[in-house]
């Protein structure tokens, strides 16, 4: 097999694996919150409660997962992640009481801190270096179509075996599916190792390398920390919105439901139009669009939402495969994961409260909370046009 097919083969199992680790996690309160909250006899607020807490863990847990793929490469970290996803699914399913439901979300928030996105590209750094990009850009290419399979396969397996029916089923398919492709991940042989330590030293020392100012971090860190709150936010209330902006109730489900597509088409977008383009421009781009859909919307109306919900969707898309390009661009891949995983810990925990602290101004503000959203993006925007890629010339920087 040739080095390119060995790494096509690599994107695909990733991109396959994450589809399921993200189906089974982040897309399962949607579907299944009613009937476990209706068999608990607790609110359905209860088990996104618990969501919120998984997401905490993640959080907590992610830099620690980033330093053990920066050690041992990401085959173990994701195999074990599916373990873990299947322990937590499994727990859940046997959920007989709030405090169990809490432990299992606590369990299946463990594997969403070391198996999710972030997990997954410093996999693919660890194997190819600096010349990761196409590959991070590959396997949300696949995973964008997590709630596309997710959602009605969950809803299919919750309306005819029960929810604790479609948790033991996403249990196996982590045994029976996730687990053989993350085993398809390469071993990080020696000599691997130490090609990448060779690497990592160029790049330290060759232009644009050595120590980078915290203020980078922190700007990264409030870019992701935003695209996270916009992002979850919006999944949680588009529907909504768009209904008090004057779309009825059933073309503002029909308009939402193209988030996901615009997010695959966004990503198609840097994968061909894009590719050639610097990482930092397409991120400035990507953080323009929500802004500018908002705009759309509330000086337009109804008319506008179509225009809405694909620049919002487009957006986030590309801003995913930001939150592996850009460290990679402007630190390199030295010690790409545990720097990574840092970076992320605001955006999961500001993500964590996005449904309830966005849900606060669409109760008090109606349509207009958007305004909100759209100056956190514009802010996000500014924080990128901050950021100069060290070493390189002036006229590239941006």
């Amino acid at each position: 097999m040739t080095p390119a097919s060995r790494r096509a083969l690599t994107v695909s199992a990733l991109g396959t694996a994450q589809t399921l680790s993200w189906a089974s996690s982040y897309y399962l309160p949607a579907m299944l919150a009613a009937p476990i909250a209706r068999d608990l006899g607790a609110p359905s607020f209860t088990v996104f409660a618990a969501f919120s807490l998984a997401l905490v863990v993640s959080a907590a847990l992610g830099p620690f997962a980033g330093k053990a793929i920066d050690r041992f490469g990401g085959r173990p970290v994701l195999m074990g992640s599916n373990l873990v996803f299947a322990a937590g699914l499994l727990a859940l399913s046997q959920a007989g009481s709030v405090p169990w439901l809490m432990a299992a979300w606590v369990l299946i928030g463990m594997a969403m801190g070391s198996g999710l996105y972030e997990a997954a590209f410093a996999t693919v750094v660890r194997i190819h270096g600096a010349d990761s990009r196409g590959a991070i850009t590959g396997i949300t290419l696949f995973a964008g179509f997590a709630s596309t399979v997710g959602w009605p396969l969950t809803a299919f397996l919750e309306a005819h075996y029960g929810w604790r029916g479609a948790c033991m089923a996403w249990a196996g398919l982590h045994l029976v599916l996730g687990l053989p492709l993350n085993a398809i991940v390469p071993r990080v042989r020696e000599a691997a190792a130490q090609q990448l330590s060779k690497t990592r030293q160029a790049a330290a020392t060759g232009p644009g390398g050595g120590a980078r100012p915290r203020r980078t971090e922190f700007l990264l860190a409030y870019v992701f920390a935003v695209g996270w709150f916009i992002s979850t936010a919006m999944a949680a209330h588009l529907p909504s919105l768009l209904h008090a902006s004057g779309v009825s109730v059933m073309a503002a489900v029909s308009i939402a439901a193209l988030v996901g597509p615009a997010q695959v088409a966004g990503r198609l977008l840097e994968f061909g139009f894009l590719r050639r383009a610097p990482a930092l421009l397409s991120a400035r781009i990507a953080a323009l669009a929500h802004p500018l859909g908002v705009a759309a919307l509330l000086v337009f109306g109804a008319p506008a939402a179509v225009v809405f919900a694909v620049l919002h969707g487009a957006g986030n898309g590309i801003l995913t495969i930001a939150v592996g390009t850009l460290p990679l661009l402007l630190f390199g891949p030295q010690g790409y994961g545990g720097r990574q995983g840092l970076l992320m810990v605001p955006a999961r925990l500001l993500q964590a409260g996005a449904p309830f602290l966005f849900g606060l101004l669409v109760q008090g503000w109606g349509e207009r909370a958007l305004w909100a959203s759209a100056f956190l993006g514009l802010t996000a925007l500014g924080a990128l046009m901050c950021i100069r890629v060290p070493g390189a010339p002036r006229s590239d920087r941006r």
